[in-house]
């Protein structure tokens, strides 16, 4: 077990980025692949879109990963599940393929299913093939926001393990509770087992990521470790959220996984103007009031009928079929709508954020109140 580090890196230059991925491998995989070893790289190809965009994991990052993999006598392998769109298309787009053309790589959309037990109360599920049968993974997420699990970084980036569209019924089994999500993602990520996490932090997401309607933000940091959990708490105390808030390590931790939360170390980089989601309870109140105070107090995706161009790739997409068109744009049925906001992932054009209702917005502005005077 190593622990984890942070390394400045401005930009994405390919030859200093090729050096400090190839630093970090060397410090924090336990050991290196042998001749002719697979080693998957899973990173994060959530949809189509350019670099500059910060959405997916930087061709230069993985270009790194490969090089050192193959620098190093193994196979390299890299895969996804994406929410939108084909690995291949994707691949294209983001400026992999013009990147990585002379590379002697494998790329390729998790297809294959393998069942694993991952304990209650989920039950078994199924997981990729390649993700569970080879030796060595390097998990390759970036450093984004999530507006259900506030931040996505190395566990969250496991669930594209997940193979198509077995995750949105996923999302309808376990993302009613925000606490109940962040479970299966612990499980998910225990259940592959990477070898080392290295998020790529150069460019990353805030306001409401992970997809097209976050802000591409300058972190200028890369950092690693073979502990997913270490990494994203790393991660998370470089932003105004404290690590204990972060639903995924809060899970690991009451799980027993993660003996403790660690402590934000002293003299990392502290980004005090991160732009986190609009987050408030996914569901409270009595049972009797449930649906009157989902409906009008809690909060919910809203769509910008101005940006919206009806492609249809949210209907698609939910989970819960709480989606449906109108006449110039689409209306989410509140009651059926489970707050697991693929539909503001998945958005090719921006056009959809969670946002609390007025009624809900006051009632937040109160408990803060209330709080601060306690």
């Amino acid at each position: 077990m190593t622990t984890p580090e942070i390394l400045l890196s401005s930009v994405y230059d390919e030859k200093i980025i090729m050096a400090q991925v190839g630093e970090l491998l060397d410090r924090h995989l336990p050991r290196p692949p042998h001749s002719g070893q697979r080693v998957l790289i899973k990173p994060n190809l959530l949809l189509s879109a350019p670099p500059e965009r910060g959405i997916l994991t930087h061709p230069f990052v993985v270009k790194a990963a490969v090089k050192w993999v193959l620098d190093h006598g193994g196979k390299a392998i890299v895969a996804d599940s994406p929410a939108m769109g084909t690995v291949q298309r994707i691949w294209k787009a983001g400026g992999f393929a013009d990147a990585m053309e002379d590379m002697d790589l494998s790329v390729s959309e998790f297809c294959s299913e393998k069942k694993v037990a991952v304990g209650a109360p989920f039950g078994t599920i199924a997981l990729a093939k390649e993700a569970l049968e080879t030796d060595l993974i390097i998990n390759l997420p970036k450093f984004k926001t999530h507006a259900m699990m506030a931040l996505t970084l190395g566990v969250k980036n496991l669930f594209g393990c997940v193979v198509g569209f077995e995750k949105p019924k996923w999302h309808a089994r376990a993302c009613i509770e925000r606490d109940h999500f962040a479970r299966l993602l612990v499980r998910i990520a225990e259940a592959v087992s990477p070898s080392v996490t290295l998020v790529d932090g150069i460019t990353g997401i805030q306001g409401q990521g992970p997809g097209k309607s976050g802000e591409p933000v300058h972190l200028g940091c890369l950092v690693a470790g073979s502990n997913v959990h270490e990494v994203d708490a790393l991660c998370a105390a470089m932003t105004p959220l404290l690590p204990s808030e972060l639903p995924t390590l809060t899970a690991a931790h009451a799980m027993g996984i993660l003996p403790y939360i660690p402590s934000p170390p002293v003299g990392i980089p502290h980004f005090p103007h991160f732009k986190l989601p609009t987050q408030s309870p996914v569901t409270f109140g009595p049972l009797p009031l449930k649906n009157l105070i989902r409906r009008h107090m809690v909060q919910r995706p809203v769509v910008d009928p101005a940006k919206c161009r009806q492609c249809s790739h949210c209907l698609e997409y939910c989970p819960a079929n709480a989606i449906s068109k109108t006449s110039d744009a689409i209306a989410f049925d509140l009651k059926e709508c489970i707050r697991c906001y693929c539909c503001v992932e998945v958005c090719p054009h921006a056009a959809l954020e969670a946002a609390d209702p007025p009624l809900g917005r006051l009632v937040q502005r109160t408990k803060n109140l209330i709080d601060r005077i306690s």
